[in-house]
């Protein structure tokens, strides 16, 4: 898998249409329906980057984290960034299965068009936080996960489906972590 992204990372972009209106469309209707504005923000499976950078525009006051399973997505990503004294955006290599933050490191954990990884994403997201997922083509894109296997799915990591809907050619869905104890 990483190698099949790692040789798709120069013609991504193109690819997918990243940084386009109708790409990016999904994603922002979904964020002007959080309730919570994160101080903490993760994309995982990044890619090269659009979608991080639209959300370090979208919560100025955030500090925003990438992450990819491909090394040449990553350091494309960090190409885009350019100089970052403060270093609000940030991107490195991992997998959305096993990641590289502590617990409750997240105010925001966003996807677009990545296999969904419940229980990797409650256990880094705060209480009270929140999960958008965004499938880019809806029902045809190549990762997205039927309504019904992700309210299950999410249930059981402890996360309480909150709003989803149409935008463009996409589809967006919104969780929320609440609770005292995380499901196992």
């Amino acid at each position: 898998m990483e190698a099949f992204f790692d040789s798709a990372a120069t013609s991504w972009d193109s690819r997918t249409t990243a940084g386009s209106y109708e790409y990016l469309e999904p994603l922002a209707v979904a964020l002007g329906k959080v309730e919570v504005r994160p101080e903490r923000v993760l994309d995982i499976g990044c890619g090269t980057g659009e979608a991080t950078l639209f959300l370090a525009r979208e919560f100025p006051m955030a500090g925003v984290r990438g992450v990819d399973l491909s090394e040449e997505m990553v350091r494309r990503a960090t190409r885009k960034v350019g100089l970052d004294p403060s270093a609000r955006v940030s991107f490195r290599v991992g997998d959305g299965s096993d990641l590289p933050w502590l617990e409750d490191s997240f105010d925001l954990v966003v996807q677009v068009n990545v296999p969904l990884f419940p229980r990797e994403v409650a256990r880094v997201l705060r209480r009270g936080g929140e999960f958008v997922s965004v499938s880019t083509l809806g029902a045809d894109t190549p990762f997205d996960t039927p309504e019904r296997w992700y309210r299950r799915a999410l249930i059981r990591a402890g996360m309480l489906p909150a709003a989803s809907g149409r935008a463009g050619t996409g589809t967006w869905r919104i969780a929320r972590l609440s609770g005292d104890e995380r499901s196992g």
